[in-house]
C-alpha cells in the first residue's frame, strides 16, 4: 500500500483466519453474495515511502471533481510500518493448504468498451511500489506506483491509493473537496492514525460518483501511461471507520472503479480484504493481490476465489516460508522489505 512520505509499509490486519475458512467453504459450496450497488468516487494513489524517491507532480483531476491543480505528490508508493503485526490469537499455524478446486476468473463487472487481459497465473512476479527498478530478468509481472513508468516488455500492474488521502493532500481536500473526507460527529476528519491518511467518505451515491470523477482520472491515466492493470488500496477502510462505512460502501465505489478500469482497458485486482471475496464478481474484479496471505493462512481463499491469479507479497521469512511451502507451485509469491525498496542496499530479491 504505497504511500508519499518516507516511512516503511505494513498492511492493516483486521481479517482472522475463521474468516477466510469461510469464505473459502462458502466458495467450494457455490454460495456467493450480492451487495447492493450504487455509483462511485476517491483521491490520489498512495505511493511506496522511500526517501530517495523523487517527489512527482499529481495529475489534475477530472472535470466537476474540483480545482483542475490537484495536490502534489512526494515520494511514490506506500511502505509497511516497520514493526509487524502480531498475530491475533484466532489465528493457528497450519499444515500445507489443501488443493481447493479454483473457480474460473470472475467476468467484469458492467459493459466493457476494450480489451481487458488479466496477468497470467503464477507468473513471476516483482513488487516496486517502493521504487521502481530494472526487474529481475525472468519477472513477468511488476506492480508499480502510478506515478511511476511502467516496466517495458512486462505486465504492468498499476498501485492507486483509492479510499483514503496522501498526507501531504489534506489541506487541498479541506479546501476542495472537505465534504468528501470521512468526519465524526464533532466535524473532525477521521484518520487511518498508523498512516495520517484521512478516510474518503464512500457512504452515500453521490459521494462515490464524485470520488470515482477523481480516481477515474487516475485509472486511465494508468492505462495512458501503458499499465494493463490496477490496484486500488485501501479497500478495507471501512475496518478504520468506526462504523461510519460498510463493506457494502466500499463495495459499490470499487465496482465503478471496476467499470472504470474495463472502459479504460484495464484488469482490476482486489488488494487484500477477504471479507469482500464473496462480492468480487459483483464488484468486477479480476485477479487479487494478497499480502501476507501465507502470514495469516488466507492463501486458500484467494486461490479458490481467483483460479490462482493471486501476486502474494509476504514481509517475514516465516510467511514466505509459509506461502512458498503451501502455494510457490500455484501463485505467484515474493518476498519483500518493510520499505519496499530497491535491490542495492540490505534487499534482495527472492520469490518463489
Amino acid at each position: 500500500m504505497p504511500k508519499h512520505a518516507p516511512t516503511p509499509f505494513r498492511r492493516r490486519k483486521s481479517t482472522r483466519a475463521a474468516l477466510a475458512a469461510g469464505v473459502v467453504a462458502a466458495l467450494g459450496a457455490g454460495v456467493l453474495f450480492t451487495q447492493a450497488n450504487a455509483s462511485s468516487g476517491d483521491t490520489q494513489p498512495r505511493t511506496a515511502r522511500n526517501a530517495t524517491t523523487p517527489a512527482t507532480a499529481e495529475p489534475k483531476p477530472p472535470a466537476k471533481a474540483g480545482p483542475t491543480t490537484a495536490p502534489k505528490t512526494t515520494a511514490p508508493a506506500k511502505a509497511k510500518p516497520t514493526s509487524a503485526p502480531k498475530p491475533t490469537t484466532t489465528r493457528r499455524a497450519t499444515t500445507t493448504p489443501k488443493a481447493t478446486t479454483a473457480p474460473k476468473a470472475t467476468a467484469p463487472a458492467g459493459p466493457t468498451t476494450a480489451k481487458v487481459t488479466p496477468p497470467t497465473a503464477n507468473a513471476p512476479f516483482d513488487y516496486q511500489i517502493g521504487s521502481p527498478y530494472s526487474p529481475p530478468k525472468n519477472v513477468q509481472v511488476v506492480s508499480r506506483d502510478r506515478t511511476a513508468k511502467p516496466a517495458a516488455g512486462l505486465y504492468n500492474i498499476c498501485y492507486v491509493n483509492a479510499f483514503q488521502t496522501q498526507p501531504d493532500a489534506l489541506d487541498w481536500w479541506e479546501k476542495n473537496q472537505p465534504d468528501l473526507l470521512l468526519r465524526d460527529r464533532s466535524g473532525t476528519p477521521v484518520q487511518d492514525e498508523d498512516w495520517g491518511e484521512v478516510l474518503l467518505d464512500t457512504s452515500t451515491a453521490g459521494k462515490r460518483e464524485r470520488l470515482a470523477k477523481i480516481v477515474g482520472g487516475w485509472i486511465d491515466g494508468c492505462a495512458k501511461s501503458g499499465f494493463q492493470a490496477v490496484e486500488p488500496d485501501n479497500l478495507d477502510s471501512y475496518e478504520r471507520s468506526g462504523d461510519r462505512l460498510t463493506k457494502q460502501h466500499n463495495a459499490a465505489f470499487a465496482r465503478l472503479l471496476a467499470q472504470r478500469a474495463h472502459a479504460a482497458g484495464l484488469a482490476i485486482g482486489q488488494k487484500n480484504t477477504t471479507e469482500l471475496l464473496p462480492e468480487r464478481r459483483t464488484i468486477g474484479f479480476d485477479f487479487a493481490v494478497a499480502e501476507e496471505c501465507g502470514q495469516y493462512e488466507e492463501c486458500e481463499a484467494y486461490a479458490a476465489a481467483y483460479a490462482d491469479r493471486v501476486y502474494v507479497i509476504e514481509y517475514t521469512d516465516t510467511g514466505y516460508s509459509r506461502a512458498c511451502s503451501g502455494w510457490g507451485g500455484r501463485l505467484s509469491v515474493v518476498r519483500r522489505d518493510l520499505d519496499v525498496s530497491a535491490p542495492g542496499g540490505s534487499y534482495r530479491y527472492r520469490a518463489c
